[in-house]
């Protein structure tokens, strides 16, 4: 793995949609080794992410979906390091109510793999909370990179706008809960979780329809 190791940082702002904003803390992940590495979720601060990673080249900035929280540093962090934003293109509605002057820089599709520090993130696409919302899956770190899809005890929020809640029960039922139970899943929000510990409350989360 080349060293390759998981970096959060946490940062603060404000979450909007439906005409309401919110108070949030996001979850930044930085995947890499001590040369560079990619960021899921450029959230809030671009100086702060930038100041993770160093002097680290920064080989993409990979947006699991579309919403503001997860996205409105992307740009500022593209232009001070040169890495593309991507992006899958069922979320550009959602993006262009943030940055409707500055288009992503590539597109994410189910299958794509991307390369970093020697590790494989495979792009597993999860409609549900967004219609583009993607995972990344790193075998080789027993790792989900899960954005707002799957949380500890539940799925992600689904009463909003571009937003279903029987897509991303499938999403999760079909595309998470299938992969190596001891997989870390790493999420956009608050702590993480494992696929083992979530599996079991896929019927309660029916039954409840967040």
């Amino acid at each position: 793995m080349a060293g390759a190791r998981i970096e959060r940082l946490v940062t603060s702002g404000t979450f909007s949609l439906d005409g309401g904003t919110w108070d949030v803390e996001n979850n930044v992940w930085i995947i890499g080794d001590d040369e560079e590495a990619i960021v899921v979720d450029a959230a809030h601060d671009a100086g702060a992410i930038a100041e993770a990673l160093g002097g680290r080249t920064l080989r993409a900035i990979v947006c699991t979906h579309a919403h503001n929280d997860h996205i409105d540093a992307a740009p500022a962090l593209a232009a001070r390091t040169g890495a593309p934003v991507l992006l899958h293109p069922d979320d550009l509605p959602l993006w262009k109510q943030t940055h409707p002057d500055r288009a992503p820089d590539g597109e994410l599709a189910e299958g794509q793999v991307l390369e970093v520090a020697g590790v494989s993130l495979a792009v597993l696409q999860t409609p549900g909370h967004a219609p583009g919302a993607v995972c990344l899956h790193a075998p080789a770190l027993t790792a989900l990179f899960g954005g707002d899809t799957l949380f500890a005890g539940g799925p992600g929020a689904t009463g909003r706008s571009y937003s279903d809640f029987p897509t991303i029960v499938d999403s999760i039922r079909d595309r998470l809960l299938t992969l190596p139970q001891d997989t870390v899943v790493y999420t956009g929000h608050g702590e993480t979780t494992t696929v083992a510990a979530e599996a079991p409350h896929l019927q309660e989360w029916l039954d409840r329809g967040f």
